[in-house]
């Protein structure tokens, strides 16, 4: 887990913004990108689970023959 630190920006006594240091920023983008990357290998695992695959064992016999 990310430890934060950020500060807040009031406006009319509620917070309104929140800045973060550029690193802590940099490490959630990074994060945020990772999760995506991982929804998205999840969707096309799951749309190609009832596809026909063929074993790497098997490619490998039909290109040596």
């Amino acid at each position: 887990m990310i430890k934060l630190h950020p500060e807040f920006l009031i406006k009319n006594g509620e917070k309104q913004f929140a800045v973060l240091p550029y690193e802590e920023f940099l490490k959630i983008q990074e994060l945020l990108e990772d999760l995506e990357d991982l929804r998205d290998l999840r969707e096309a695992k799951d749309e190609e689970k009832d596809s026909l695959s063929v074993s790497l064992a098997d490619v490998k016999k039909m290109l040596l023959s």
